[in-house]
């Protein structure tokens, strides 16, 4: 499946591809794993850059992160379809739920993905037929797997304080330190 994924953006004609994320160490790891697989990114932090970009150089396809510091991703695809109207662009997020779903599909995104995205996926959504689902994932993440990975995100977004973070998840604080101390399930 891979090299038949290879081999498609091997024939694009035009392999840019725009990554907004305002998480570094996820977009360069993401940034970096889709130009081992061909395409050539341009990777920004905030909507205002992404818009710049996009007004400078439309690019044939978007990675877009839904929540960012300075406004919503959603902007940034309209903008991408207003600009190139047959760019095909992904929503990414780890806030999903249906009504944001919607609207990214609303505002022009083809697919919508939760985070943390394995580049494989993001590939598949990005190259996915027009009504032809893409096939599921071959390893999915574990249920355990995908709450471990929502705990550490609230965990960095309230600057790793245990109290806040059990507030925000509303759970009991001990539970989210045993939970913190354990390494990540498979």
């Amino acid at each position: 499946m891979a090299d038949a994924v290879s081999e498609t953006i091997a024939n694009l004609a035009d392999k840019t591809l725009i990554l907004l994320d305002d998480d570094a160490p996820f977009r360069q790891r993401l940034a970096r794993a889709l130009e081992a697989r061909g395409f050539q990114v341009t990777a920004v932090e905030s909507v205002a850059e992404a818009l710049t970009a996009i007004a400078a150089n439309p690019p044939a396809f978007g990675v877009m992160d839904m929540r960012l510091e300075d406004g919503n991703g959603l902007k940034a695809v309209e903008t991408l379809h207003a600009k190139r109207p047959d760019a095909r662009a992904i929503m990414l997020t780890g806030y999903g739920n249906i009504a944001t779903a919607v609207a990214a599909v609303k505002s022009g995104a083809i697919d919508y993905l939760s985070k943390p995205a394995d580049a494989d996926d993001v590939v598949k959504a990005l190259l996915a037929i027009e009504d032809h689902s893409p096939a599921p994932p071959e390893n999915p993440m574990s249920a355990d797997r995908v709450r471990w990975e929502h705990i550490q995100r609230v965990y960095t977004l309230c600057g790793q304080n245990v109290s806040e973070t059990a507030r925000r998840l509303n759970m009991h604080r001990r539970t989210l330190q045993r939970i913190l101390a354990k390494r990540a399930p498979k």
